[in-house]
């Protein structure tokens, strides 16, 4: 059962990712602090975070309102019931990215930001051999690999995708699929109707990754 010295360890172990400047650390930080919460993930990367920060977000994420006040309420109660059901306390994934591995950084990090209207968020390494585009609450990571992923045409073969994004309506997926017609990207499966209810359509990225975009077939 977790008990304070883990929880302890959790908040070093925030401290270092920060400290390191481990992005995926930046969203948890956003979600649990309402101080960062209108910081980019650069900025929550550079701004000062102490092991305070580090202990009040593990006392936030498990529904106390600060450090203090998650030892006070762990001292309050028996220890096999210190976190009980009753407390809030289902881990919450706060978000996700799909990852796409490219051969080449540039052309890809180019190839999502002109044709599909994605903008870069960061980009690491000198060169950049990883980094994140998103539009809207898309999001991708961009992993350079200067080996073949896939052996073969099995990705096409199977229709292996390496990410799926959703849109809230039937009109507003027959305008992205315009826009990216427009953009001359290359489409693996056009925009149609599924017999469960979707449309859909898959584009072909510079790589052969498979992205698909669906939404409503119609609007209620």
């Amino acid at each position: 059962m977790p008990n304070l010295d883990n929880l302890r360890k959790q908040a070093k172990q925030f401290l270092r990712w920060h400290r390191d400047k481990h992005h995926p650390v930046a969203a948890e930080i956003r979600t649990a602090l309402p101080r960062f919460q209108n910081l980019s993930d650069h900025q929550i990367l550079d701004a000062p975070f102490k092991l305070g920060d580090a202990q009040e977000l593990v006392a936030r994420k498990l529904g106390y309102e600060s450090w203090t006040a998650l030892k006070a309420g762990l001292s309050a109660m028996p220890d096999d019931k210190a976190l009980s059901p009753k407390m809030p306390l289902k881990p919450d994934i706060g978000a996700a990215e799909a990852m796409v591995y490219v051969a080449d950084f540039q052309r890809a990090r180019d190839f999502y930001i002109r044709k599909l209207g994605f903008t870069l968020k960061f980009a690491y390494g000198e060169p950049p051999f990883y980094g994140l585009v998103e539009r809207d609450r898309a999001r991708l990571c961009l992993r350079l690999v200067c080996e073949p992923v896939f052996a073969g045409d099995i990705r096409e073969r199977e229709q292996l995708l390496s990410a799926a994004f959703t849109v809230d309506s039937a009109a507003k997926i027959k305008a992205l699929f315009l826009e990216f017609q427009m953009a001359a990207v290359d489409f693996l499966q056009p925009l149609k109707t599924e017999p469960w209810g979707a449309r859909d359509f898959i584009i072909r990225d510079l790589d052969g990754n498979l992205i698909l975009f669906a939404g409503p077939a119609t609007d209620v």
